[in-house]
């Protein structure tokens, strides 16, 4: 057999540093574009730019490239021109306050309308005691209560003067009213009633049942009028507080002419405080308990939601824990006397919220391992909209009463990150997926190695160093880089994209050399880094091939035997491969050999037996040619 041998000079292939054109890396500009990945970058812009429904963006590829970065990078440029997103408010839905209402207002009156809010709440409850508690209301509202009494009065000052010319007296009791027979108008007493002939007692019997049924007809007037009474009270507190805070919120009105959801939110207020005048008086008049106060005006506050974003152009929002709420928003809960409560106020919103007019980014295995997320991040982009709703409520785990905010239309682009093999099993397994994630940006794990490249390598070296506050790096140590990145793409006419690799070892090359108090990153620095990270990682290569050289494991190196080669295992670990050489053998023999194994015949025999007879074979093949 022919040998064949392989000349190390062809095992690496070097970087000449003089073909680089540069001492060190200052005097090279960043690299503005993405090196070696032209039709991924190709499908990003695709998915950022079209508008279309179901065209967001899977990112696939192993980690260490730098996609996010790629991406961000991207996304920042084209944001910039985006509009800025809309302020979306949660306010009390008076005639159901189970089921909050959704304003859309101009980027930053969000925050406006809840500071104007605040402030007319503030107003108002100077306002409305004032008017409640003038002379003007006072006056008023005492002629009402004279006049009800005025009233009553006269009705029974005019039955008890008809039971006085019938002889009979009316009598005002602790338990009410009664009627007595009189002499001379004085009350008859029950001894005197009773010597009186049967037919003057008869009399006073019939006059006495007469008027106790206009008694009757009086006493049943008494809830009307009071009623009516109760009525004119609520039309002067009404009266006086529609002079008190007409004003107040036409002021509020005038801020926010031509948008209606904010003009029917105002006029819903303005009723319900018309309504309720006598929650602005002091808690002590009232005697509310301590908080009660801060209760009843809360259902005048605007909860802002989407406005954790103040930059200009598209938000660009990423979410490192996808979780259901995190993802879609929630509704949170607070103890008061041992019960759960919520309302409009304890909506926080969720990471589509903070998106949604611009970019979110997540990780799809991170959004994948935390329940309900992947499906509700589905539905909202299925749905076009965002509707808060809580897992215990939408799985029936609890019946108590929970809120129902109205749903947000959404407008988001999603950017998905992952591996492949998430990519196709879920393109697989998921039939909903193709319709929402309608294109792959995927990235090279490799580049070809040339002349024009390698210098664009060098660009992309000191832009990350530029990037990561780093010494510059001289032309040996870049070209050095370089060989190292062929070495991790497996391929010397090849250049790893992996730049997370090529990072760690620029900042270890950057530690030594501050380390030597150097003013640049030399060939020494980085060589004695790639060193250290072998080093760091050789323990079980050392142990095997002490295990070699103390004869645990036998290889043989001189002469020859018959069905025995020498052989060479490629051990590949995280951060680390190594080579060692091992022994392959085989046994030859004459003629076909075949050892019969009845019970694998008849179908009877195992795994582990049918094993066993194989190795017999080749043993009795071996010591009996």
């Amino acid at each position: 057999m022919k040998d064949l041998q392989i000349e190390a000079s062809r095992l690496r292939t070097r970087c000449n540093p003089e073909s680089l054109g540069f001492s060190t890396t200052d005097e090279l500009e960043e690299l503005d574009s993405f090196l070696g990945q032209s039709r991924a970058f190709s499908a990003i812009r695709l998915g950022a730019e079209i508008s279309r429904e179901g065209y967001n963006l899977f990112v696939l590829g192993p980690p260490g490239m730098g996609k996010r970065s790629m991406v961000m990078r991207y996304l920042q440029e084209k944001a910039k021109s985006g509009s800025p997103p809309h302020d979306w408010c949660y306010v009390n839905n008076f005639a159901a306050p189970h089921k909050p209402v959704v304003l859309r207002l101009p980027p930053g009156m969000g925050e406006k309308l809840a500071e104007d809010m605040d402030h007319l709440v503030e107003e108002l409850r100077v306002s409305i005691p004032a008017a409640l508690e003038s002379d003007d209301f006072r006056t008023k509202l005492e002629s009402i209560q004279e006049e009800l009494g005025k009233r009553q009065e006269e009705a029974f000052s005019a039955l008890g003067a008809k039971a006085d010319d019938q002889g009979v007296a009316l009598i005002r009791t602790p338990d009410g009213f009664a009627f007595a027979p009189t002499v001379d108008h004085v009350v008859m007493a029950p001894s005197d009633y009773e010597k009186l002939p049967e037919d003057e007692r008869r009399r006073y019997e019939t006059v006495i049942s007469a008027l106790q049924d206009e008694l009757q007809k009086i006493l049943r007037q008494l809830p009307r009028w009071a009623k009516e009474n109760r009525s004119k009270v609520r039309e002067l507190y009404r009266e006086t507080t529609t002079h008190a805070v007409l004003h107040l919120i036409d002021e509020v009105r005038d801020a926010y002419s031509g948008l209606d959801d904010v003009m029917h939110f105002l006029g819903a207020v303005q009723q319900d405080v018309i309504e309720n005048p006598r929650d602005f008086l002091k808690q002590e008049e009232k005697g509310n308990p301590l908080g009660a106060e801060h209760a009843a005006f809360e259902r005048y506050q605007v909860n802002v939601l989407g406005n954790h974003y103040h930059g200009e152009g598209a938000p660009i929002v990423c979410e490192d824990h996808p979780t259901y709420g995190n993802l879609v928003g929630r509704v949170e809960h607070v103890a008061q006397f041992g019960a759960l409560v919520t309302n409009f106020t304890l909506i926080k919103p969720g990471a589509l919220h903070k998106a949604n007019g611009g970019y979110l980014l997540l990780d799809v295995r991170k959004v994948l391992s935390h329940p309900y997320a992947w499906e509700g991040l589905k539905r909202a982009l299925a749905t076009g909209e965002i509707r808060i709703e809580s897992l215990a409520q939408a799985l029936s785990l609890v019946s108590t009463v929970s809120l129902e905010p109205a749903p947000i239309p959404i407008g988001v682009k999603v950017i998905l990150f992952g591996d492949r093999m998430l990519y196709y099993l879920l393109r697989e397994y998921d039939p909903e997926f193709d319709k929402l994630f309608k294109i792959a940006a995927d990235f090279e794990d490799h580049m070809e190695r040339s002349e024009e490249n390698a210098f664009l390598y060098a660009r992309l070296v000191a832009g990350l160093a530029k990037k990561e506050g780093m010494l510059p790096f001289d032309r040996d140590a870049v070209a050095r880089i370089i060989e190292h990145a062929a070495r991790l793409a497996g391929d010397c006419a090849k250049l790893t994209t992996r730049m997370q690799e090529i990072v760690d070892l620029l900042r270890e090359a950057d530690f030594l050399a501050r380390s030597a108090n150097a003013a640049v990153v030399g060939l020494a620095c980085v060589e004695e880094a790639l060193s250290a990270r072998i080093h760091r990682g050789d323990r079980l290569e050392r142990q095997l091939r002490e295990e070699i050289l103390s004869g645990t494991v036998l290889i043989d190196t001189a002469g020859s035997v018959k069905g025995q080669v020498n052989g060479l295992a490629v051990y590949s670990l995280p951060g680390h491969a190594f080579s060692l050489p091992v022994r392959i053998t085989a046994t030859a023999r004459v003629g076909e050999g075949e050892l019969v194994n009845i019970e694998r015949e008849a179908k009877l025999s195992g795994a582990i037996h049918s094993k066993g007879v194989l190795i017999l074979s080749a043993f009795l093949a071996a010591r009996y040619p």
